[in-house]
């Protein structure tokens, strides 16, 4: 079996991008100085609107 076939058959985009979202989730972590949110984990991980498209509710974050 040659690489280029390995490699083909292990490349998985879900897994991938699952992979990036908890990268991205654990930098978010790692900064913070207490516990986030849901809110402001659902932007971290893009499923809400940032805070500054939110209204007057932004103010929370």
């Amino acid at each position: 079996m040659r690489l280029s076939e390995l490699d083909r058959r292990l490349h998985d985009d879900v897994a991938l991008g699952e992979i990036e979202l908890v990268s991205e989730l654990l930098s978010a972590v790692a900064v913070a100085d207490r516990r986030l949110t849901e809110a402001e984990i659902d932007i971290v991980l893009g499923v809400a609107a940032e805070p500054c498209s939110m209204g007057p509710a932004a103010d929370a974050f």
